[in-house]
């Protein structure tokens, strides 16, 4: 028997198409292994931000400034020795490489900076003492020494080991009188200059009307003015005395370089010793930091502290971007596929959207500005505001705003979708309709939009998937760096669409590239991002689940 040819042996295997199918799937692995090694790497340096690292003690080599350096180890590097005899270190003869260490020194108010590198040349050990405390204030970031004492009004009333369980004591008396305040300016108090500012716009309106000075209506809003003022006084006086009581208590604390100042326990976010914590006390450590990064406001020029006006920010535009862009999407499929003639202006419609769909969204966010912003604002304004002019209501970037630019940035995608599956329905179904006597519009309504429900599905995953993640057009359009108040509160009329909003894709933005601190900003960019992957995700499992559900019962009705 004659042994095969090699050549036509490799030439069979090239012409059945078997390489092109292992260098589509090593392609797609290789796409898979690039995808989870960035979320790797996106968990790894968000999620270990959180966690209390001990803090290190560096002994200094003589002729230093001081003895010791005292901060959390963040990083480690290798670099060559002439680098490091550059910056006017000695480093011991033969050496060619030498590892340097980034510390965060913390005390940015002493220090004047949160970071530093020491290499190994620069110190001759390290250990890690217990009595070491990190107290991670509101401002100037975190510090890093010694508790010497607790202070009330002044006195000393503990030191020692005494001092810490006095501290924990007054830390959360500070805790109840900030949640007291905070009720008291944001609710209360905000409610109070609402209704004030409501009853400006009121008297102006009047004004506006031609109603005369003597108008009875003056008199009821002055009435009412009135009771609103003394309610602001009142919780005024009450502040200025929660104020006192939540100042009234320090600690004492000492630097690694000996300097001895004192802290306000109203500056103080917590207080811990990481070098003495065991394991469960770390972890409920890591959870509480958590569980703040999510539910609470950042502080430090978005540095530290939480990020939950964001996430809110975020998924409430999303959600009005949906229920805005379904809509226009659906309804402009279903005129192009079943309505319109087929002829040429309806191709070079479908060409002209399918283009729409490659604009950059920067261009979309000119447009909002330019169309929705100032011109559908404006003349809203002076239809509908005129009391409140010169300063706009609508007329200003705002939640509605954003949502119809994202709206208007992913409407193709939803079209496409659309008309695809319109299109995937077979003729007989429809002619089936008919025949039983069924109109066209009961058809459509009935029959074919039942059935091209998880295509539309399709299409706002596809534009949830691009709309969460833009920032470009929103920079222009109603995103900001810190929003005073939530766009959705408990204040008639509820959902205020003319409010500026944080998103989490603007607070990524900001953060790693606008931030004074950057070594500090770092691992809240690593994490924001990481949330931000995760709510787009769970909003897309939202929709397709929901896709999924709406194709197994028409394709169960259909057999």
């Amino acid at each position: 028997m004659a042994a095969p040819d090699p050549e036509k042996s490799l030439l069979g295997w090239f012409r059945s198409g078997m390489p092109w199918i292992w260098l589509t799937a090593g392609t797609v692995s290789f796409s898979l292994i690039m995808v989870f090694g960035l979320l790797l790497l996106i968990t790894l340096r968000g999620m270990g931000h959180f966690w209390p690292h001990d803090v290190a003690r560096l002994h200094l080599i003589e002729g230093t400034d001081v003895p010791y350096a005292l901060g959390q180890i963040v990083d480690r590097e290798t670099v060559t020795a002439a680098r490091v005899k550059a910056l006017g270190i000695e480093v011991p003869p033969g050496r060619d490489f030498v590892d340097r260490y980034l510390l965060k020194i913390g005390n940015r108010d002493v220090n004047g900076f949160d970071f530093k590198w020491f290499s190994e040349a620069e110190f001759t050990g390290m250990d890690y003492p217990p009595d070491v405390f990190v107290a991670e204030r509101e401002e100037w970031g975190n510090f890093y020494g010694y508790l010497e004492g607790v202070k009330e009004s002044g006195e000393l009333v503990a030191s020692g080991e005494q001092a810490w369980p006095a501290l924990r004591e007054r830390l959360a008396r500070k805790q109840v009188l900030k949640a007291r305040i905070s009720a008291i300016e944001k609710h209360t108090m905000g409610k109070v200059s609402a209704t004030l500012e409501r009853l400006r716009l009121q008297r102006r309106a009047l004004q506006l009307d031609g109603a005369p000075t003597d108008d009875p209506r003056y008199a009821d809003l002055e009435a009412v003015g009135r009771s609103q003022d003394e309610i602001y006084n009142r919780l005024s006086e009450e502040l200025a005395v929660l104020y006192g009581e939540i100042v009234r208590d320090t600690i004492t604390v000492r630097t690694i370089d000996g300097a001895v100042t004192d802290l306000n326990v109203q500056t103080l976010v917590r207080v811990f010793a990481p070098n003495r914590m065991n394991v469960v006390e770390k972890l409920r450590h890591y959870g509480s930091k958590i569980a703040e990064f999510l539910l609470d406001d950042p502080r430090e020029a978005n540095t530290e502290g939480g990020v939950f006006p964001a996430i809110f920010g975020t998924v409430l535009m999303v959600l009005l971007m949906s229920v805005l862009v379904t809509p226009f999407g659906v309804i402009a499929a279903i005129y192009l596929r079943e309505y319109a003639h087929q002829g040429t202006l309806t191709r070079i419609i479908r060409i002209a959207v399918n283009n729409l769909a490659g604009v950059p969204s920067v261009v979309y966010g000119v447009f909002g500005l330019g169309f929705f912003v100032y011109y559908a604002g404006g003349t809203i304004d002076q239809l509908f505001f005129p009391e409140a002019l010169p300063a706009p209501t609508f007329g200003t970037p705002g939640m509605l705003w954003s949502s119809l630019t994202l709206a208007l940035l992913t409407v193709p995608v939803v079209i496409v979708a659309t008309e695809e599956g319109l299109s995937r329905i077979p003729r007989s179904i429809r002619e089936g309709s008919l025949a039983l006597g069924a109109t066209k519009a009961e058809t459509l309504w009935r029959t074919v939009l039942p059935m091209a429900t998880p295509a539309m599905m399709t299409g706002l995953i596809l534009a949830v998937a691009r709309a969460a993640g833009e920032v470009a057009p929103l920079m222009m359009v109603g995103v900001v760096k810190l929003a005073p108040s939530l766009p959705l509160d408990g204040s008639f009329p509820f959902l205020h669409l003319d409010r500026k909003f944080m998103h989490l894709g603007f607070h990524i933005f900001d953060v790693g590239f606008q931030s004074p601190n950057v070594e500090a900003a770092r691992p809240l960019v690593y994490a924001t991002s990481l949330l931000l992957v995760i709510i787009i995700v769970t909003l897309n499992l939202a929709a397709i689940t929901i896709r999924n559900r709406l194709r197994d019962r028409y394709n169960a009705a259909e057999t």
